[in-house]
């Protein structure tokens, strides 16, 4: 069956940016999304990037134009420079993982939940009261915020290595076969590649 590989970090304005679409795509589509948090930093200093604190100013600037038009564009509210941004995205990404493996519940809702949480309400997706209420919000069982942190820290470096193998070096990248979009805004194009409407 194909399968669209979505490496993301619930920490990414980005990925924020990128909603509930990619699963909108998959459903139509008929194909599998799965989801492959990884950790932004690593992911850069493996594939030659920058986080954003050592970015040129300019770069700086012009992201925060950039998000701000796709707000506008997307009717997506964000908070440009929010209260805990950055901060450490791994307990969100672990909480993921482990509510994929598990099931049971909304794993598009999750992400959503957890991106808003940081973007627009100004939470702190690090902190286990955050994420407990994202997974309860999203039909998961919020004891998944301390039983799948063992799981959830085996597979969250795997999904670091299974992206540098297929090439990934920007959050949020999907991967189908051996095609590749980069970014919320290829969404368009993944779409077709998959042969369905936007």
């Amino acid at each position: 069956m194909t399968q669209i590989d979505y490496y993301l970090s619930p920490i990414s304005p980005w990925t924020h940016m990128a909603g509930t679409r990619p699963a909108e795509i998959a459903a139509r589509a008929g194909v599998a999304l799965r989801y492959k948090p990884v950790d932004p930093t690593a992911l850069f200093q493996r594939t030659g990037g920058k986080v954003l604190a050592e970015r040129h100013e300019s770069r700086k600037a012009y992201r925060l134009q950039e998000l701000a038009r796709w707000s506008e564009r997307l009717g997506l509210p964000i908070k440009l420079q929010p209260a805990w941004f950055p901060t450490n995205p791994a307990p969100a990404s672990y909480a993921i993982i482990a509510a994929q493996e598990t099931g049971g519940g909304d794993l598009s809702a999750l992400v959503t939940a957890l991106t808003r949480a940081c973007w627009e309400e100004e939470r702190n997706i690090a902190e286990d009261d955050v994420i407990r209420d994202c997974l309860s919000g999203a039909g998961f069982d919020p004891a998944l915020a301390f039983s799948g942190m063992l799981q959830g820290a085996e597979i969250y470096p795997r999904n670091l290595e299974d992206a540098i193998a297929a090439d990934v070096f920007g959050l949020p990248f999907f991967k189908v076969g051996e095609a590749s979009f980069w970014g919320q805004d290829r969404l368009d194009f993944l779409a077709a590649h998959l042969g369905v409407a936007v």
